[in-house]
């Protein structure tokens, strides 16, 4: 059975996403424990709340080294909400706050996309769309309907160098912002797939299956 290690910095609904990963046949472990991290078949990297916070979390237990050694076996590796933005170089919330640098990029408000948006938070279910030249084969949104509904709550939102990392676009207020990422084998969700119903049960089938790879 396919074993993942869930990121246990103190930051997040950890009980949902769990649940979810049991539901679809794998084994997850809560654990900040160096050595169980490294020797999962892939990491989750979960989050709620501010970007400054869960980056003092992850120092505080010593587990963004953890996370980047992780990452550079190969292994799949996937943060969902918070646990994305983290991926990233650099957030503006609260003042620059240094991220794990795994996405080239930064984490900015909603609004900066248009003054005029609609209400922060962003908290509804909404559609991903695909990048012109991007392909959902072989990733995590493999077999996901082109503009199937995620469920959202977030008010900034990722925003990588290169374009090439924006697995999937999401429209709100009259513009769009990257949803979910992939750089080699780190993949990041905006939207909560632990609770967006059957299809975001398959977009965590589908991380378990490449980490069976």
């Amino acid at each position: 059975m396919t074993t993942i290690a869930i990121i246990d910095y103190e930051v997040g609904n950890i009980r949902s996403i769990c649940s979810a990963f049991e539901k679809v046949g794998a084994t997850p472990k809560l654990t900040r424990d160096r050595q169980e991290i490294l020797n999962a078949d892939g990491v989750v990297l979960p989050g709620v709340g501010a970007y400054l916070h869960g980056m003092e979390k992850l120092k505080e237990h010593g587990l963004d080294s953890v996370i980047k050694d992780f990452s550079a076996t190969g292994k799949p590796l996937l943060g969902i909400c918070l646990g994305m933005q983290l991926l990233l170089s650099e957030s503006d919330e609260f003042g620059r706050t240094e991220g794990l640098g795994l996405i080239p990029g930064s984490v900015k408000q909603l609004n900066l996309l248009n003054p005029q948006v609609q209400k922060l938070p962003h908290v509804s279910w909404n559609e991903l769309q695909v990048p012109s030249g991007m392909c959902w084969n072989e990733t995590i949104l493999e077999g996901i309907a082109f503009e199937e509904d995620m469920y959202f709550v977030h008010s900034f939102m990722a925003v990588p160098e290169s374009e090439s990392h924006v697995l999937s676009l999401t429209s709100y207020s009259d513009s769009q912002f990257c949803s979910s990422v992939k750089n080699g084998n780190v993949y990041g969700c905006q939207f909560h797939p632990e609770k967006s119903a059957e299809e975001g049960l398959k977009i965590i089938s589908n991380f378990i299956r490449i980490c069976e790879v």
